[in-house]
């Protein structure tokens, strides 16, 4: 059994989706961001960083933060194909997993943050971070035109990205962002979205 803390943002729909494709039994704990419970004495024994996801393995009372470590614990765990264990496969694999990682979660996050809870308008700071979650999403856009994942087949890479990709895709018309520059990412996004796991994990917790 897992214990997930999380709460409704992309980086802890990773995790709920995750376990909905590996059909490991878990246990949802809401960790409200908007009230501060991140910060509470209990959750920082298990994410020494104060930020959700977070994870408490039953079966081995080990403690994981960082939503792309509990990617790699739970397949590892599992011996899962998510994250394959032949090295040229396995190495693809964390390349865009670690893409995603330093490039659409914090990129993404940031060109939010600047356009919508900023308390005032920096307008060098929307255009850089939008200017780069456009180069992000081309380059996204440039691989899914040779295959169907970001891996080549479905895996913790996708998982790690569709979350943020889905919230970012109300931007793409705002950022001028055509057929041409996304088609291919939003065929992407539609294939993922189908998938059951996918659907039930995004519905995670459930407040």
């Amino acid at each position: 059994m897992i214990d997930l803390y999380t709460w409704t943002t992309p980086n802890g729909r990773k995790i709920s989706v995750m376990l909905e494709e590996l059909g490991l039994p878990y246990e949802a704990h809401p960790i409200n961001i908007g009230k501060g419970e991140q910060f509470a004495p209990d959750f920082l024994k298990i994410s020494p960083n104060n930020k959700i996801p977070a994870i408490v393995d039953r079966d081995t009372d080990l403690s994981v933060f960082e939503s792309g470590a509990i990617l790699i614990y739970l397949a590892e765990k599992t011996g899962s194909p998510l994250l394959p264990t032949d090295a040229g496969p396995r190495a693809k694999t964390l390349e865009w997993l670690m893409f995603q990682m330093g490039g659409i979660g914090p990129m993404f996050g940031q060109y939010y943050h600047f356009t919508n809870p900023a308390d005032e308008e920096i307008p060098y700071a929307v255009k850089r971070y939008g200017d780069e979650a456009k180069r992000l999403l081309g380059v996204m856009n440039k691989r899914l035109a040779a295959v169907d994942y970001l891996a080549g087949d479905y895996s913790i890479a996708d998982i790690a990205a569709y979350p943020w990709v889905k919230l970012f895709s109300r931007r793409f018309e705002k950022l001028g962002l055509q057929e041409d520059d996304i088609g291919n990412v939003d065929t992407w996004l539609a294939r993922i979205g189908e998938r059951d796991a996918v659907k039930k994990g995004m519905e995670v917790p459930t407040v």
